[in-house]
């Protein structure tokens, strides 16, 4: 399949769900990454779900975060790249023109401060690679992130069997935490 052909694969899949479900699911996923050794490190890069999209709900893996005494920092887009803000209790989120929830202002963090960075994704394969929802954000980001920085998707899917096709830029995972499994690559 094409990467648009697994996209709109995915997000069918996503449609489907229920809002109980996304919620379930979700806590799943969460409580599967607790199964991660990644716990130790200072700053956690987490998207903040789309409602509409039927995104992986991140408000029980951000409470992992603080309850770990680790550091939130979430994306914002701003001149067509992701820049990345501490989320603290004072941090005021507004929906961007695509409905995410992103901060207002506030601290920035350099993306080679970052240790762990837990992604959306609608597909991806048996060998990490991942498809997003071709914007190319997230490949632009990792790509100026540290070399040992963890790269983990999320998603309440397992992998495609067949290798997906991958470009010149595209990133691989690290790991994909799902519902029922933490799959490890590389």
């Amino acid at each position: 399949m094409t990467k648009n052909e697994l996209r709109k694969k995915y997000k069918a899949l996503r449609e489907d769900l229920s809002t109980l479900e996304i919620e379930e699911l979700s806590l799943k996923i969460a409580n599967q990454s607790l199964e991660l050794e990644v716990w130790e490190f200072e700053f956690y890069h987490i998207f903040l779900s789309i409602t509409k999209h039927k995104e992986v709900n991140t408000e029980y893996i951000l409470q992992i975060i603080f309850g770990k005494d680790g550091n939130a920092v979430v994306p914002k887009v701003k001149d067509s790249e992701l820049k990345h803000f501490l989320l603290t209790d004072s941090t005021r989120l507004k929906p961007s023109t695509w409905g995410i929830p992103e901060p207002e202002k506030g601290i920035e963090i350099d993306a080679k401060q970052l240790d762990v960075v837990l992604m959306p994704l609608l597909a991806y394969d048996r060998i990490g690679n991942r498809i997003g929802y071709g914007k190319g954000f997230y490949d632009k980001f990792l790509s100026e992130c540290r070399p040992d920085t963890l790269k983990v998707g999320l998603s309440f899917f397992e992998p495609e069997e067949r290798p997906i096709e991958v470009s010149k830029h595209d990133i691989r995972l690290d790991y994909c935490i799902t519902p029922t499994r933490v799959h490890r690559f590389n």
